[in-house]
């Protein structure tokens, strides 16, 4: 939209990842449940750091991973998430800037320090996330500025800000600002155990109106519909009206909307050597796309481009220029 200052503005959790290879037996022995993303305490977070390898230390959070991708895509990008005025919380603020991003939240000035994730990547390529809040949780209403979230295209949140109470008003908040500006209200459902916590709220958004774009992977529309049988939870989705974007990991992607469902399929790649932030960057290159005006079809594939980037490597940051990565497909992004 011409008469909008940001094409994309994400709000989620501002979490610092700290990333280390760890063996399924691990795992086991920490009672971890392989893949999934479990809520942790400072204590428990402090256990595992010193339990666990050597470790790669990276900005990071669900939404502002695909923001990220968003603005090395070239489009003009924000983000809203809050971290406290310590070295990690200093840090994060450096880094989501130095990508381009807009970054206006304000520090918090007591409360707990900024959270971080713990990402243990096995051998396969899998993560699994032990993820401390921290001051990510302590996002409020008062966090959220009516002129800059309508100021957006697009609003993208992240299920996971579901957990804290004050959060959750937080993203209520923007979501009703965004309602009221015509912009589009994009949800991804970040975590099957997040929609198993969330299942009716998510749903009764979407029914409501106040989400126009859903990402979810195969395993959250699952959840999401309690349903074993992929079809049934396609058609479930087709009911709702919107846009559905759905991953699959190596099977590619399927887009669903009211009229129509296709499948595009994932980019190959030789080695997965860090499945962090597949999802996350897939739906940065969509709404890139959507912000370009691509189509469907083309968004997906430009999703699967950036996503088949990510997992070659350790870390949910980019190490190669998008736009030139897009263009090496096909696909031309323009600025």
């Amino acid at each position: 939209m011409s008469d909008c200052r940001f094409d994309v503005l994400g709000l989620g959790n501002a979490i610092v990842d700290v990333i280390s290879r760890a063996e399924d037996d691990f795992l086991s022995q920490q009672g971890l449940h392989k893949g999934g993303m479990m809520l942790i305490d400072e204590a428990r977070a402090e256990a595992l750091y010193k339990a666990s390898g050597p470790s790669t230390i990276v900005s990071g959070g669900s939404a502002a991973n695909t923001i990220i991708g968003v603005a090395g895509l070239g489009c003009r990008a924000a983000f809203i998430g809050k971290v406290k005025a310590d070295e990690a919380g200093l840090a994060y603020a450096h880094d989501i800037k130095a990508a381009k991003v807009d970054f206006a939240t304000p520090f918090a000035k007591d409360g707990p320090a900024s959270g971080r994730c713990l990402v243990l990547v096995t051998p396969d390529g899998q993560r699994t996330m032990n993820t401390y809040l921290g001051a990510a949780q302590d996002l409020s209403e008062a966090d959220i500025d009516e002129t800059y979230v309508a100021s957006a295209a697009i609003i993208y949140i992240e299920g996971y800000l579901w957990d804290p109470p004050g959060a959750k008003a937080a993203l209520a908040k923007a979501a009703k600002i965004a309602q009221g500006a015509g912009r589009k209200v994009a949800l991804t459902l970040s975590d099957p155990f997040c929609v198993d916590r969330y299942r009716d709220e998510f749903l009764a958004l979407i029914r409501a109106g106040n989400v126009q774009i859903l990402f979810a992977n195969e395993s959250e529309l699952h959840s999401l519909y309690q349903t074993a049988d992929f079809g049934t939870a396609l058609t479930q989705l087709r009911g709702e009206r919107i846009l559905g974007v759905v991953t699959r990991s190596e099977k590619g992607s399927v887009v669903v909307t009211a009229d129509e469902t296709f499948s595009v399929p994932a980019v190959p790649v030789e080695d997965v050597v860090d499945s962090t932030g597949a999802g996350d960057l897939f739906a940065a290159g969509f709404l890139a796309g959507l912000s370009r005006n691509l189509s469907y079809e083309e968004s997906a594939r430009l999703g699967a481009i950036v996503a088949a980037e990510i997992i070659q490597h350790i870390g949910a940051r980019p190490q190669k220029d998008l736009g030139q990565l897009a263009a090496q497909h096909g696909i031309m992004i323009a600025v």
